[in-house]
């Protein structure tokens, strides 16, 4: 790797740490950067997967206030992230890209379509609650969990928006502020990639290099995401898992 290569790779990890504390989508920045270096596909997913784990815990990091009093909360949707990275991480191997590459952009636009509406789903499933006598659960209930498994059975594999797939979920069934349903999603993103890398550990190869370089940079690019992040009102958070979801969609179908 030449040193205008190391530098793209840093600098495409700064971009990534940013936009994963943010929203998600990540991926999207670093993929294309490491396969540019002539890294091999396997070898620059993996790489990637590893190179961001210490992002997504800068950003977690930079949202410990929101997380204050969600730590059951987290534990819980941690682990239903952990089994479905894991999946995820061995379909990688075992299956086709070819597999996934039809029902992820439908996936990521059902999800932006969810966090447009999501103000007005809320209330209507709190009203639903009221009527019926029941209140929100900590977790969500079995529909979230399920959704949650799904999402990050697709972020071990791939993981390009897994981050508005997950706000779009728990937006949903959590009764919570935005950010603070932003901040356990950072949690998710640390548990699916880091699973994930260790799985490949002992099964796939490692660009060493690369992965040190997404690494420091996506640490870098976490404690800008949260500081940007976390000064967002609602709607403008909003419109910027949209804007990122589109994106996602138009560069996964033209790739």
């Amino acid at each position: 790797m030449s040193i205008w290569e190391a530098l793209a790779v840093l600098a495409a990890g700064i971009g990534a740490g940013t936009i994963n504390t943010i929203v998600g989508s990540g991926t999207l920045i670093t993929f294309p950067v490491l396969l540019a270096t002539g890294l091999p596909p396997i070898t620059a997913n993996v790489s990637n997967a590893l190179g961001l784990v210490p992002g997504s815990i800068s950003g977690a990091i930079g949202y410990r206030a929101e997380l204050r009093g969600q730590g059951r909360r987290a534990l819980v949707l941690g682990l239903t992230a952990l089994i479905g990275g894991l999946g995820g991480a061995i379909l990688l191997l075992a299956l086709p890209s070819e597999a996934f590459d039809t029902i992820v952009p439908v996936l990521i636009a059902l999800a932006l379509v969810l966090v447009l509406l999501q103000p007005r789903l809320a209330k209507a499933v709190q009203r639903r609650r009221a009527n019926n006598g029941t209140t929100s659960r900590q977790h969500g209930g079995p529909v979230l969990l399920a959704g949650l498994l799904l999402a990050s059975g697709y972020g071990g594999y791939f993981g390009a928006a897994q981050g508005v797939l997950y706000l779009s979920l728990m937006g949903l069934f959590l009764d919570e502020d935005l950010q603070r349903v932003n901040a356990v999603k950072n949690i998710l993103g640390a548990v699916v990639n880091g699973v994930a890398a260790c799985f490949f550990l002992f099964v796939a190869e490692f660009d060493w290099t690369a992965v040190l370089l997404i690494a420091v940079g996506s640490a870098l690019g976490g404690q800008i995401g949260a500081k940007v992040g976390r000064r967002l009102p609602p709607t403008a958070l909003r419109a910027v898992i949209v804007a990122v979801g589109v994106i996602a969609i138009v560069q996964l179908l033209l790739r």
